[in-house]
């Protein structure tokens, strides 16, 4: 070999050599180890899991226990997103055949049918709604034909506010849905609400029918939702689309309370006893409620409630079967609780009074010093939020707060 391809020789082997120290310097292996064959690759060890149910960090998994840091531990929470994706719900077989089912009356044996179906999928969901500092979340009960009632409250007592002062957080508003009752409307109506909640998006929209007994679902799923989503949420005002509220009032009566309370307040019914008339719209058969009368219930046109008695009621009403009254339903969550609703003059479920020719239901003077009264169109919605907030002069104030 002649003396120039030796030099070449010897400059590449020194070269590699080089470049071979490096490598094994760079990684800190030992020679033998760098001219090895690689290991086969291995299935990533199983996350080491403690009988408290919370996973311990991969990365000390093979760390000596004395050298690894405890977790801190962790208060234990649901599901983080709504986890029901399809509708899965079919005939209770076992009650068709039952002589006393057979004599109910039609959407009593449907909704007896079909009442352990609890849950269903969302349709629209807004969990930004209680992200940052809520201090009242404002939910109202409404169905999907009624566009003026939710277009009327968002321009009257459902406006947001992002700071109500003192330190308190955002007022947010958010409407319940289900979808349209009548097959031929859905898709148009879906269409429509799918418009409104681009423009506004402050819609929760689940895939069951909007009707009169499965407003216990709205109840029921609203809560679920909440547990979710609003973990920081102080408080919350739950009302129907056909109802005046006075925020004013409701933030003046929240400023001593305090989130923590076993606090549900509206206009309570005490010793209320089951309707058996048949043709009244809240009459119950006695197979379906038998005792002489219901647990104490707020109306369900409006009531506030702590953010975390709301938390509890969703599991409470978990342990209970559907009930076609929605109300009532929750009163009965408050009593496996063993919370006592508590009443308040401000709330008026029924009118400021119960002869609905009085002049009284239609006085301002009498509504500016109220929470919540019921019930209004949004026609007179609109004109009584016009006089209370207008140049109205009352020759007393009544003290209901």
């Amino acid at each position: 070999m002649s003396l120039w391809k030796k030099t070449v020789y010897k400059s590449v082997c020194l070269s590699l050599a080089l470049l071979v120290a490096v490598t094994v310097f760079q990684r800190s292996l030992t020679p033998n180890q760098f001219l090895q064959a690689p290991p086969p690759p291995t299935l990533e060890p199983p996350k080491a899991q403690k009988p408290s149910g919370h996973l311990v960090n991969p990365n000390s998994f093979w760390k000596n226990p004395k050298d690894a840091v405890a977790p801190t531990p962790m208060a234990s929470r649901g599901p983080q997103t709504w986890d029901i994706n399809i509708t899965n719900c079919s005939v209770n077989v076992n009650l068709t055949h039952q002589p006393w089912f057979q004599g109910l009356e039609p959407h009593f044996r449907q909704f007896l049918s079909y009442r352990h179906c609890r849950y269903f999928p969302m349709l629209l969901n807004h969990p930004e709604k209680c992200h940052g500092d809520v201090y009242l979340l404002v939910v109202v009960k409404s169905v999907i034909t009624q566009h003026d009632r939710r277009e009327a409250i968002r321009q009257t007592w459902g406006r947001e506010q992002e700071t109500v002062g003192r330190g308190r957080g955002a007022v947010r508003t958010l409407f319940l849905l289900g979808t349209a009752s009548k097959q031929e409307e859905r898709a148009h109506y879906q269409q429509l609400l799918a418009y409104e909640d681009r423009l506004y998006g402050d819609i929760l929209q689940w895939d069951f029918l909007d009707s009169f007994f499965n407003l216990t679902l709205k109840e029921i799923h609203f809560l679920k939702w909440f547990d979710i989503y609003c973990p920081k949420v102080h408080f919350i005002f739950k009302g129907d689309d056909d109802v005046f509220v006075n925020p004013p009032n409701l933030l003046e009566f929240l400023a001593d309370r305090q989130p923590q309370e076993d606090l549900f307040v509206g206009d309570v019914l005490q010793h209320a006893r089951p309707i058996r008339k048949k043709d009244n719209k809240y009459y119950i058969p006695g197979v379906l409620y038998s005792k002489a009368s219901y647990p104490p219930y707020a109306g369900g046109g409006g009531f506030l409630m702590a953010g975390s008695l709301a938390r509890r009621l969703h599991h409470a009403c978990d342990t209970l079967d559907l009930y076609p009254i929605d109300d009532v339903f929750l009163g009965m969550c408050l009593e496996v609780l063993g919370v006592q609703p508590t009443a308040h003059e401000g709330f008026k479920t029924f009118g400021i009074s119960r002869n609905r020719n009085s002049r009284m239901n239609k006085e301002p003077c009498f509504f500016r010093s109220m929470l919540v009264v019921h019930k209004l169109l949004p026609a007179e919605l609109l004109a009584m939020w016009g006089l209370v907030h207008g140049n109205l002069t009352c020759s007393r104030k009544l003290q209901v707060l």
